[in-house]
């Protein structure tokens, strides 16, 4: 039997509903730990609990602590696989994070739920196994993170979550899962054909995230780099395109050796130098602009800060975007 280190961080997963109140929140004990005898059958589960938190309350500092934690047990003992339970708002930047960080061939799954532990039609624990199973499963090794919800596998690098509350939130625009999970069998039927992994020691610096608007001014970009901020993402529009008014304040920035990575802001589809008039991507790309082909704003944010931790940052940069 296969072992699995299994890591709770909290989560809708771990939370309950209030009867007099109706919120949602999480609980004193964590309602997961209690279900131990059931998921015996499926692996050897050695259990901890990293944190318990909101996972709008993640940061860049929890997911390196998650980091740590992964390695410190590999290094110590033999361990099949790691499945953790984390809360769905920031769930797919964790598991970029750890897929762009840890080095290892080793299934790492992330789970979550879209209900609460006491909900009628609860999905946290049907996950839970879902997930141990991929952990277990050979298939799984050597594809980086992967997200399991919802009887799906995902890549972490393309999955998103696209519905508010809905049990099939987690979706690949373009790719779609590369696998499934039945009651019998852990199947995939798609494999990623490369990935990056770049070492880091710490996460001290940070990167701001902005969506592109018509007629947005410049001065939110200039206010980023007067508050120290080390890089910018920019979710542009179309193609990966600009208003003009925010070109001045590119090339100055630029001009500081400070990174700008420019994703589409479009559901589908991916940034690229195309346009040639004022703003469009190939002034951008001229100035010195680097194109996140396929990620999201907030994954590209992640990619860039990862980056900047490297040893080498411009030789990390030129693995993940297009310079």
């Amino acid at each position: 039997m296969k072992s699995i280190l299994l890591i709770h961080t909290g989560g809708t997963i771990s939370m309950q509903v209030q009867a007099d109140t109706g919120a949602v929140v999480p609980a004193e004990n964590n309602p997961l730990i209690l279900e131990g005898e059931k998921l015996k059958q499926f692996a050897n589960i050695i259990e901890i609990e990293a944190f318990n938190l909101p996972s709008p309350h993640i940061t860049p500092k929890e997911m390196f602590k998650l980091k740590q934690i992964i390695e410190q047990y590999m290094r110590e003992q033999t361990i099949d696989g790691v499945v953790i339970t984390h809360g769905t708002d920031t769930l797919e930047e964790t598991a970029y994070f750890l897929d762009l960080t840890l080095n290892t061939s080793i299934p790492v799954v992330i789970t979550g739920a879209m209900r609460s532990s006491n909900e009628i039609g609860s999905d946290g624990l049907y996950n839970l196994v879902s997930a141990i199973k991929v952990a277990c499963s050979e298939e799984a090794q050597d594809k980086g993170v992967l997200v399991v919800l919802n009887d799906e596998i995902h890549t972490a690098e393309n999955v998103t979550k696209t519905h508010a509350s809905n049990v099939s939130t987690f979706q690949s625009p373009q790719y779609g899962p590369i696998g499934f999970i039945s009651k019998s069998i852990v199947h995939f039927h798609h494999t990623p054909l490369h990935r990056t992994v770049l070492p880091i020691e710490e996460i001290s610096q940070r990167v701001a995230l902005f969506k592109v608007y018509a007629g947005m001014e410049p001065d939110l970009l200039a206010a980023s780099i007067q508050l120290g901020y080390s890089g910018i993402v920019l979710e542009g529009l179309g193609q990966g395109n600009v208003p003009p008014s925010l070109t001045p304040i590119i090339d100055e920035i630029l001009k500081k050796e400070i990174p700008i990575v420019i994703v589409s802001r479009c559901f589908n589809g991916i940034a690229q130098d195309v346009y040639g008039y004022l703003g469009g991507g190939k002034g951008l790309k001229d100035l010195g602009v680097m194109f996140a082909n396929g990620l999201n704003g907030q994954k590209a944010r992640l990619a860039l800060l990862v980056a900047l931790h490297n040893t080498n940052p411009r030789d990390a940069m030129s693995k993940i975007f297009s310079v």
